[in-house]
């Protein structure tokens, strides 16, 4: 059955693999720091490699960054509650060479190519196998008590509700510090099994079971409580900061214990990490969950043709995004063109599940350096047309007011299109954001194809390509608040 179901999925893409490109549609990429790919690098040379990865992932359609800001209770930003990262500088505590901000860079960098910048963060490790040396102010010294060892690995005790406070305290200070459109944390709650190895919280369990008989119950309560701790700082202080979390790729496998799990039989979410991600959907405590679906179709254990459908079918409220593994789809082969990888069968088979609304790519660096291709096909492709930001029934409905004032005004540089930012008297009804439409004479005016945008802007201006002045043209422009929600268009003609 497992096999059949596999087959008539990738039939399904074959016979759709043509589908255009959607208008709304998450593209991000996870630029992380844990692979010590910017330690000890000088400020400058880091700044131009985070440039040069930027305009690369630009280049190829990608409209989201998830940035890691906090590798192991540590800032890659300034803070006063956390020491500089060693993953930075290569020493805890010590700053980087030059008076910057990591994070504040990103931001900038980002909004000036209409990308989203997510601020990521790993909330319970509090050390990596590989770290020795801590600063003084780092919470392994302040408060080892909060602490549990795991090997070469520590963490901060989930049962522990200061724990979570301090995680929450983080939280806070970073979203209402910084203009972030996102906040995300990644798949690490309790550790991942390591042989024998044991995460020693008895302790804690015995104090303060809170009624319940088994430990797993209790292990999968407390990240419960800190997830929707967490959701609720976000949205205290900025409704319009999107939470999102990347879960490992199986919920649960489907056994007699659980029917509707998924026809895999690997690690598990519940089990494994006690993260019980439909729960949060249930609850609404994310506004998307990017499962970390790294497998390629074929796979015994964890087949992505078989698991995209699963998150697909449980998406539920929730903005469901598919993260992609860049170097494992480019050694796979595709069912249905042996001669090529798996880039093209995933990304026809992610647009056909009505429950998924993008892609992340992991890591970003692997996209930028081009394995076989990968960025060229995303770039010619699927990410050939512009794309604004999935939104869901759950997040404000706010819609920004039509732009006014719209004309088209000569000047001494040629043709400029004007408008100007409709009024608003909250901040999520405000415009943000623009989205220019060109459309030919007698063409009709439909803005939801996006082979029609010319431009996503967050200037009032838009410099127009002149002809001979004898071809005329329809812009329409609309407005996009915080989370992309678009007001009315309003148009105009102009000849070029």
């Amino acid at each position: 059955m497992k096999r059949l179901y596999s087959l008539l999925l990738t039939f399904a893409v074959v016979l759709l693999c043509s589908a255009a490109a959607p208008k709304r549609e998450f593209r991000g990429a996870w630029i992380q720091a844990v692979n010590h790919q910017f330690e000890g690098i000088p400020t400058a040379q880091l700044k131009a490699e985070l440039i040069r990865q930027l305009d690369t992932l630009q280049s190829c359609g990608i409209n989201a960054i998830l940035f890691q800001v906090r590798v192991e209770a540590d800032a890659l930003y300034k803070s006063d509650l956390e020491p500089w990262s060693a993953y930075l500088t290569g020493f805890q505590g010590e700053a980087p060479d030059e008076e910057w901000d990591p994070l504040q860079f990103m931001i900038d960098e980002c909004h000036s190519r209409e990308m989203e910048l997510h601020a990521w963060i790993n909330p319970f490790r509090a050390k990596t196998t590989e770290t020795t040396e801590f600063a003084p102010n780092h919470q392994i010294k302040t408060h080892p008590e909060r602490i549990i060892r795991f090997g070469k690995l520590a963490l901060f005790n989930p049962a522990l509700q200061e724990n979570r406070d301090y995680i929450c305290q983080v939280a806070a200070d970073i979203v209402t510090r910084y203009d972030i459109d996102g906040f995300h944390i990644d798949d690490y709650f309790y550790p991942y099994p390591d042989g024998d190895l044991k995460f020693n919280d008895d302790a804690s369990f015995k104090k303060d079971p809170r009624g319940f008989k088994k430990k797993d119950d209790w292990r999968r309560d407390n990240v419960n409580l800190f997830i929707e701790q967490l959701y609720n700082t976000v949205k205290e202080i900025k409704p319009w900061v999107k939470f999102g979390i990347s879960p490992f790729g199986i919920y649960r496998n489907k056994s007699a214990a659980y029917p509707d799990g998924s026809e895999s039989s690997g690690f598990e979410n519940w089990s494994g990490l006690y993260a019980d991600v439909l729960l949060w959907i249930e609850k609404g405590w994310m506004d998307y969950c990017i499962p970390q679906v790294y497998w390629n179709t074929g796979n015994k254990a964890a087949d992505y043709s078989i698991l995209t459908k699963w998150w697909s079918d449980h998406a539920g409220g929730c903005l469901m995004y598919i993260g992609q593994d860049v170097e494992r789809t480019v050694i796979g082969q595709d069912p249905n063109h042996p001669e090529s990888h798996q880039l093209r069968h995933k990304m026809n088979l992610q647009r056909i599940m009505p429950g998924l609304q993008g892609s992340c790519q992991w890591p970003a660096k692997s996209v930028v350096d081009n394995p076989r291709d990968y960025r060229t096909i995303l770039a010619n492709e699927y990410y050939n047309t512009p794309a604004l930001q999935p939104v869901s029934d759950n997040m404000p409905k706010n819609t920004p007011g039509k732009v006014r004032k719209l004309m088209p005004v000569e000047t001494k540089d040629g043709p400029v299109l004007f408008w100007t930012a409709p009024k608003a008297k909250k901040d999520m009804d405000k415009a943000t954001q623009y989205v220019v439409y060109r459309f030919e004479k007698g063409e009709t005016v439909n803005i939801d194809d996006p082979t029609h945008i010319v431009a996503i802007t967050r200037r009032s201006f838009l410099n127009l390509p002149y002809r001979d002045g004898t071809t005329q043209y329809i812009y329409v422009v609309t407005a996009l608040n915080r989370l992309q929600r678009e007001s009315a268009p309003v148009k105009c003609k102009t000849n070029l």
